[in-house]
């Protein structure tokens, strides 16, 4: 037995591992508060959180928000076939396969390194169809074929700032490519006043696809911090009077903004080309950073 692996480690002293990874220096760090569950950070900013005994769980806000959008995807317990852009310890893979028992994924991340130690002290559970690879998103995105999953999930970040090649009208149109008629686009991103950035995301995918909405705080929405953001895009009618009740109720209430509202945020932002792309902005004072 490995003492340092967190997977077999005794109950009551769970030990955190430290690994340079291929981008940076990742961390799994012991919840005190749940007896197998680790929270994964790179360089300090927070990756991750996944409980082994609860694969459903899901403990960060914009995970809970990707995994309404998944909920809202298809009926209760469908299966379907998905295309996760970063993997981190793949936390939303254990969530799909939990709730739509069958669905195939398959997870793309640069990172083969921490690909490798999520594999080792983090395993997925036993007869789970997700298959990982260790490649560029944007790359894997060009060569996947036409109409392949139902839905696409975007969690890439390169430290704490989404790449700028995962941002533009280009990539957006992979982006549809790939998907089914009725699939669905879902992306974390982050951003704070006067939201250039996520301004132009919103911009870029509502001239690919016909239905937009984003899904945030109703503080960062409002400025007052800088936070996480959900991209919701779609080419068929998204479901937003589900999505709205379901992230209103949730423990980390969310708004949903859509039609009038979300064009009136957007404003005279234009489209995201290859050209002029830039990654989303540095967050503020270490805002995502654990010691």
């Amino acid at each position: 037995m490995n003492a340092s692996d967190p997977e077999h480690a005794p109950d009551s002293e769970p030990i955190p591992v430290t690994r340079v990874v291929d981008h940076g220096t990742a961390k799994l760090l012991p919840d005190v508060d749940r007896r197998r569950a680790w929270l994964l950070t790179v360089d300090g900013a927070p990756q991750s959180y996944v409980d082994l005994d609860e694969p459903t769980h899901l403990e960060f806000e914009y995970a809970r928000r990707l995994g309404h959008v998944l909920d809202c995807a298809a009926r209760d317990g469908q299966p379907l076939d998905v295309l996760h852009l970063g993997g981190g310890a793949l936390t939303l893979p254990r969530y799909v396969a939990g709730t739509r028992p069958g669905s195939r994924q398959h997870v793309v991340d640069a990172d083969r390194a921490l690909l490798d130690l999520v594999a080792e002290h983090l395993p997925l559970p036993a007869g789970t169809d997700v298959t990982v690879h260790g490649a560029d998103a944007r790359q894997w995105l060009e060569a996947a074929p036409d109409d392949s999953v139902d839905v696409l999930v975007a969690d890439v970040f390169g430290g704490s700032r989404v790449p700028a090649h995962l941002t533009t009208e280009a990539y957006a149109r992979e982006a549809g490519r790939v998907l089914r008629p009725g699939g669905c686009y879902a992306a974390n991103l982050a951003d704070g006043a006067p939201f250039t950035f996520l301004r132009s995301q919103v911009a870029t995918f509502s001239g690919v696809f016909a239905q937009v909405a984003l899904i945030a705080e109703p503080g960062v929405l409002r400025g007052r911090r800088f936070g996480n953001a959900v991209l919701v895009a779609s080419q068929s009618e998204l479901d937003v009077q589900e999505l709205a009740r379901r992230t209103a109720r949730d423990a980390f209430a969310a708004r949903v903004e859509h039609g009038d509202g979300l064009r009136r945020f957007t404003g005279d932002a234009k489209a995201v080309t290859d050209a002029d792309a830039v990654s989303s902005p540095e967050p503020p004072g270490g805002s995502f950073s654990v010691g």
